[in-house]
C-alpha cells in the first residue's frame, strides 16, 4: 500500500469543485489498495472555490485537503503541492475530470511498485478514446509535432493527468522554471533528459465545453518555452547518472 496525493488545481471552479471532489472520494473508497488523499490546490481564485474546499476538507478530515495559492498559475498550484507533500506517490487530474477515474490506477500502480518514476495520460495515443473539438484536435497534434522535433518523445504532453514517485518530484520539479501551462511539457521534458523512467497511459478523454484554456495565448508561451530549452538547454539533476 502506498499514500496517494491526488491533486487537483482549481481556479474559480466553485460550482464544479463539491461534486468533482465527491466522485473522486467515491472512486478511492472502491480502491482500498493505496491510502488516498485528495488535496485542493486553490490557485488565486476569486470566488468561492477556497470555501468550498475548506468546507470538503472539514467534512473528510485526513481525505480532503484545502491548499491556498494566492499567486496564479497552474505549473506554480501544482510545484506546490507537489513539494509540500510526503505522500509516496504524487498525482494530479483536473477538477472537470475530463480523464476517466478508471485511469488513476494506470499511471499510479506503476509508481508504487518501483517500475517507473513518471506516469502520464494520453489523449492521442492510437489506442485512447476523445470527444474533442476539431479546433482542440488539430492544436493538440500541432503542438506535439512540435515538441518531437524538438526532441521530446511523447505522443500527449499537456493532458491534465499526471502522477511521480515523491523522489523523482524532488529532484525534477525544482528544475521547472515555468509555472503556467508550458509546465507540464517541461516537466517531462527535463525527466526524459535526466533519464527518469516514463510511461505513457492511453486515457478515455471528454472536453469540457466550460474550459479556462486560452488556446492563442497558451500557444504563444508554450513555443516561448520551447524556444528557452533549445536556447538555454535542460537543466540536470545534481548526482544523476
Amino acid at each position: 500500500m502506498a499514500t496517494v496525493d491526488l491533486v487537483i488545481p482549481c481556479y474559480n471552479e466553485e460550482h464544479v469543485l463539491d461534486g468533482s471532489v465527491r466522485q473522486v472520494l467515491a472512486w478511492c473508497d472502491a480502491h482500498p489498495e493505496h491510502q488516498w488523499r485528495i488535496v485542493v490546490a486553490n490557485n488565486a481564485s476569486t470566488d468561492r472555490t477556497l470555501e468550498v474546499a475548506r468546507a470538503l476538507e472539514a467534512e473528510f478530515p485526513g481525505r480532503v485537503a484545502a491548499l491556498q495559492i494566492p499567486v496564479k498559475g497552474r505549473g506554480l498550484a501544482l510545484r506546490t503541492a507537489w513539494l509540500t507533500s510526503d505522500a509516496d506517490v504524487l498525482a494530479y487530474m483536473d477538477v472537470d475530470l475530463s480523464t476517466d477515474l478508471a485511469h488513476i490506477t494506470e499511471i499510479v500502480d506503476p509508481i508504487a511498485r518501483g517500475e517507473v518514476d513518471l506516469a502520464y495520460g494520453t489523449r492521442l495515443h492510437k489506442e485512447s478514446q476523445t470527444n474533442r473539438s476539431l479546433k482542440r484536435e488539430i492544436t493538440s497534434r500541432g503542438y506535439v509535432a512540435i515538441l518531437r522535433l524538438a526532441g521530446l518523445k511523447v505522443t500527449d504532453a499537456q493532458c491534465g493527468f499526471k502522477a511521480i514517485s515523491r523522489e523523482a518530484a524532488r529532484a525534477l520539479v525544482p528544475l521547472v522554471q515555468d509555472t503556467q501551462w508550458f509546465w507540464d511539457s517541461e516537466l517531462l521534458w527535463v525527466a526524459q533528459a535526466n533519464g527518469y523512467r516514463m510511461r505513457e497511459v492511453p486515457v478515455r478523454w471528454n472536453e469540457d465545453p466550460d474550459t479556462r484554456v486560452k488556446i492563442i495565448k497558451t500557444a504563444r508561451e508554450d513555443l516561448q518555452g520551447i524556444w528557452r530549452l533549445k536556447r538555454g538547454g535542460i537543466p540536470r539533476v545534481a548526482g544523476k547518472v
